[in-house]
């Protein structure tokens, strides 16, 4: 078996995670040369370059990009191969996903994950964007990209937009019409102010254009509409009785959003954006990913999201 230079293995880790030869150092208890011998030692044995200087700026090769996927994968294996053999095995997972769904879906509900797995540690990587499905990010991933072949995908939720306000703007909304309406046309909608998430179709009131469009209807010219960059944001705008926003059904996933919120009896818009739960498949049978899976998927089910 040949083996590149072990030694060298978790100091070019931690350059690469770090982007510093110092700060790999003193995380390291090393010296700044030692680190800097190490990775040449490792650059001479795979006869590439891993690292980009410039100065003070350091960044990866796209050969050390590779590398370091395959090397933190190896590495976190032996981790944790050695912990559960020392009897030292804590379950510890580190789940990456977007804010949005960690702050208004998953939080709200780590007490009952507490309660069914006192003994699994869960740590957050919350991301604006897709995570990227990398060992340095995290352990598993919910994501709404079909990245890679080894990874499995298990179905949690098929996204829709429909449009809710705060139930004080609904009532108010309703003295002027006179009664509560049953359906509202996209008419009676336009008559209101929309709160419109740059983030979801990356473009300004792109989301309730297609909204519009799913109706057969062009969105009408004189309609009032603020911007936001995230739904998050319009989603407050609309608690505090600003307008009517398309939202999600894991954006309403807490109780006291479902109180504070009436959906409006009108269509919905299906996104085709779905999300999953992401793990390496090599890593299926590891119990805290087992653990998590299963309270997840009996999550979303119970919670509506899945189906």
């Amino acid at each position: 078996m040949k083996l590149p230079p072990l030694r060298a293995l978790p100091v070019f880790e931690a350059v690469a995670r770090l982007n510093s030869f110092s700060r790999a150092a003193e995380e390291l208890a090393i010296t700044q040369s030692a680190v800097s011998h190490q990775i040449k030692q490792l650059e001479h044995y795979l006869g590439e370059p891993l690292f980009l200087r410039a100065g003070r700026r350091l960044s990866l090769t796209e050969e050390g990009r590779q590398y370091l996927d395959n090397v933190s994968s190896a590495l976190m294996q032996l981790e944790r191969a050695s912990e559960q053999l020392r009897g030292h095995d804590t379950a510890r997972l580190r789940l990456a996903l977007f804010s949005s769904f960690a702050v208004r879906w998953l939080i709200p509900r780590l007490p009952a994950l507490h309660r069914r797995h006192s003994d699994l540690q869960l740590a957050l990587e919350m991301t604006g964007d897709n995570p990227q499905l990398s060992d340095r990010v995290g352990d598993c991933f919910i994501t709404i990209h079909r990245q890679s072949e080894a990874f499995t995908y298990e179905p949690l939720y098929d996204e829709r937009l429909f449009p809710v306000c705060s139930r004080l703007f609904w009532r108010q909304w309703c003295d002027r019409l006179g009664h509560v309406p049953d359906q509202l046309t996209i008419m009676q909608l336009a008559a209101v102010p929309l709160l419109s998430t740059y983030s979801i179709y990356d473009r300004e009131g792109e989301d309730w254009r297609q909204w519009y469009t799913t109706a057969g209807e062009a969105l009408p010219s004189q309609v009032r509409m603020q911007h936001f960059s995230h739904m998050l944001l319009a989603l407050e705008a609309a608690r505090y009785h600003q307008g009517v926003v398309l939202t999600n059904d894991y954006m309403l996933g807490a109780e006291d959003d479902r109180d504070n919120f009436v959906r409006l009896p009108c269509h919905q818009l299906v996104t085709g954006d779905s999300f999953f739960f992401a793990y390496k498949t090599s890593r299926r049978n590891e119990p805290a990913i087992r653990q998590l899976r299963s309270w997840l998927l009996d999550e979303a089910a119970a919670s509506g999201l899945r189906a």
